[in-house]
């Protein structure tokens, strides 16, 4: 749990958000965005400026609890390896948890399988004053269903406009939505699952079946580019994340979950009573 900073701690970074944002409509060429990347920063004075978002953040979630109006939902994206695990654990394990849930999507089960594919994501959606934070999403319905060949072309081509109707649903009833997508190379994969072979203590984490996903990275890419192009739209926007510099990914995360929070302009609730007129004995 970070400590409280001293007041002369640095809190500003040179950050715009914009840098990361994919505009509606923009094609997107992943083999041209940087997938390491720490501009003037050093790992220690990250870890500074993460601990300010995380005062940021704490702040904030508690008005929104509070209010009881609006809710958030993060959602994240990434090929095997990348740390979408490491993410939601460093950058939301200071906040309370009970009000900011996180949910990890795998294989869907034969219930969920028997119902609509976005019926077992509704359910997991934040309620008014929560964060929620999707580990993976309804977007591998058009990601891996897609690269595996689990849906014919015409099925999740369509599902794109699902997604965007989805995701104004939500805004639309309160609930603001950013997307991450944790941008590594295929390099970088490689080193990381290796580490997991290597590592005894790390075995857990290595799955062989990995490898079958990681033989068609560039069908996973040009579905990823598709993705970006057809639903970063201006309530619900992907933002791209250089991932190879950890630290710097961490910040990048919360210092846009913490701007999108403050956007949201959460307020605490004006007593309904008097509190000069009660005393406690």
């Amino acid at each position: 749990m970070p400590q409280p900073l001293p007041p002369d701690a640095p809190r500003e970074f040179d950050f715009d958000a914009d840098d990361y944002r994919v505009k509606p409509g923009k094609k997107v060429r992943l083999d041209e965005r940087p997938t390491r990347y720490q501009g003037p920063l050093d790992k220690e004075h990250a870890h500074t400026l993460l601990a300010y978002q995380h005062q940021r953040m704490k702040d904030l979630q508690e008005k929104l609890y509070a209010e009881g109006k609006q809710a958030l939902l993060i959602v994240f994206q990434a090929m095997d390896a990348a740390g979408k695990d490491s993410t939601v654990r460093h950058v939301f394990a200071p906040l309370d948890a009970a009000g900011c849930h996180v949910t990890s999507f795998k294989a869907p089960s034969k219930e969920e399988l028997a119902h609509d594919y976005l019926w077992r994501v509704h359910q997991h959606t934040p309620r008014r004053g929560d964060l929620a934070v999707f580990n993976r999403s309804h977007y591998e319905e058009v990601l891996i269903v897609r690269v595996k060949g689990w849906a014919p072309e015409k099925t999740w081509k369509r599902r794109f406009d699902h997604m965007n109707c989805f995701e104004q649903l939500l805004h639309d009833e309160g609930t603001r939505v950013i997307k991450f997508y944790l941008h590594i190379s295929m390099d970088y994969q490689k080193q990381r699952l290796q580490r997991r072979l290597d590592n005894p203590e790390k075995h857990w984490k290595f799955n062989p079946e990995d490898l079958l996903e990681r033989a068609h990275w560039d069908d996973y890419m040009h579905a990823f580019e598709d993705v970006f192009e057809k639903c970063s739209t201006k309530d619900a926007p992907w933002y791209i994340i250089p991932a190879e510099r950890r630290w710097y990914r961490n910040l990048a995360v919360a210092r846009i979950v913490a701007d999108t929070l403050e956007d949201m302009n959460p307020k605490l609730p004006a007593p309904t009573f008097d509190p000069a007129t009660i005393t406690i004995e």
